[in-house]
């Protein structure tokens, strides 16, 4: 399901996720599938919370 972005919210595609988190975009769909991220966008455009994403990051680090 597909969440509907509240104003402010900064997405990105997700091809950057991936590059971004240093993983693959499968695991970006899989934390999203998992409910670790929030997907946003219409089908065949998956677009993922930058916010969510670097705190995601920040966890995975500690």
């Amino acid at each position: 399901m597909t969440a509907v972005k509240s104003p402010g919210t900064r997405t990105i595609p997700t091809q950057l996720a991936a590059l971004a988190a240093g993983v693959s975009e499968a695991t970006i769909r899989k934390w999203a599938s998992r409910g670790k991220l929030t997907r946003y966008g219409r089908p065949g455009r998956r677009e993922y919370s930058l916010q969510e994403l670097t705190a995601l990051i920040a966890q995975k680090a500690d």
